[in-house]
């Protein structure tokens, strides 16, 4: 392992050094990669690179270069500047290799509901100590979900615990938002009725990443709670329905809003799939509620439906779909660009079902959650 962090030798081409390692892995190092790089770039508290690029010319290059034990030294050809480069980073942040991307979800389906307690967490320990807060955020970013139990049911509370991540993200709903059958409602959610497994505020260029809905009392008759894993979803069509998942992750569908208590119309074109540069899963954006009028190419419109309903039939499917009900002091936690939800009706007549809803962007998850793995960039 050690003869991974040594050079055997070093060969300055045209336009990088060529790197020999005892281990025999070859490194390519441009010369303004290098340049842009150095450790003196680096602002020394705040971590940001203080080098300008334009400060030199493209056709900066090595005078000298010299080899220590531990560093790596290379004397520039213009404004006489030293670069002094840690061996060990060089070979940590080579990029001539290929790196095979591992994908850090776990995709679930309803054999998930066997062993539901695995998603569970305790309130008061993730309020109270770091171990539990970092297994609450592996639980959210590789199932995309999770449920934390035994939270208080006094409203507002859920903003302490959230607050153990980050800020929340604030939309024209309000935080929380109150989940309510109403008289005269602006949304569907604000209703007795059923919803269909769907993606919030899909509508939006960026929606929000990850959604809390923290259950005040649910004695109601109805309203049981549905959980899909879309990734999952998304994944068996990527491998048993290419054709489809090709159409689904090419095809920019029409979502919008005209909430009757708002000043603005969102309207917002996307494919209901979205796929990352290592070609996995970025984003699930399903809500046949918030779908506007599909104006595809009329020479691709009967393909887009026949994936269409294919991916709505398997995202309602027993196969995929665990139905669960909320007790009061639950808080349910997922991943709204990954996880669909939804609910039966329920009959306001018979009880209390509310709900407080939170929005947390995906960015502060993930960031918390290299914080504690000690991600080194």
């Amino acid at each position: 392992m050690q003869d991974k962090y040594k050079i055997n030798k070093i060969v300055k081409r045209n336009q990088f050094i060529e790197v020999t390692w005892l281990d025999k892995h070859i490194s390519k190092f441009h010369f303004l990669w290098l340049r842009d790089n150095c450790p003196s770039a680096i602002h020394p508290t705040a971590n940001m690179r203080i080098f300008n690029i334009l400060s030199v010319t493209k056709n900066i290059f090595p005078k000298e270069i010299d080899i220590s034990k531990t560093k790596l030294i290379i004397y520039w050809s213009e404004k006489n500047h030293k670069s002094n480069f840690e061996i060990k980073w060089l070979r940590d942040h080579c990029y001539s290799q290929d790196k095979k991307y591992i994908s850090p979800y776990f995709f679930w389906d309803q054999k998930l509901k066997k062993s539901f307690n695995k998603i569970k967490i305790n309130h008061n320990k993730v309020l109270n100590n770091d171990n539990h807060l970092h297994q609450w955020l592996k639980l959210l970013h590789e199932y995309g979900f999770a449920i934390i139990k035994n939270a208080p049911i006094k409203q507002k509370s859920a903003f302490k615990i959230l607050n153990r991540i980050s800020h929340h993200r604030e939309t024209f709903f309000g935080t929380p938002f109150e989940v309510v059958s109403i008289p005269k409602p602006n949304n569907t959610a604000y209703t007795a009725d059923a919803l269909r497994n769907h993606t919030d505020l899909p509508y939006f260029e960026y929606a929000p990443g990850y959604q809390f809905l923290h259950c005040l009392v649910n004695d109601a008759k109805g309203g049981n709670s549905s959980v899909v894993d879309g990734f999952a979803v998304a994944s068996y069509l990527k491998k048993n329905e290419k054709d489809a998942f090709k159409v689904l992750t090419n095809s920019y569908v029409k979502f919008k809003d005209t909430d009757y208590t708002q000043k603005a119309t969102r309207v917002l074109h996307s494919p209901l799939i979205t796929l990352t540069k290592d070609r996995d899963f970025n984003d699930i954006r399903f809500s046949m509620a918030a779908m506007g009028t599909v104006d595809v190419d009329s020479s691709k419109m009967k393909k887009f439906y026949e994936a269409y309903y294919l991916f709505s039939k398997l995202l309602h499917s027993k196969k995929f779909k665990i139905d669960f009900r909320l007790s009061s002091g639950d808080i349910f936690c997922f991943n709204n660009r990954r996880v669909l939800h939804g609910r039966t009706s329920f009959d306001p007549n018979s009880g209390n079902r509310h709900l407080q809803g939170y929005y947390l962007e995906r960015d502060e998850i993930l960031a918390r959650l290299n914080y504690f793995n000690k991600l080194k960039v």
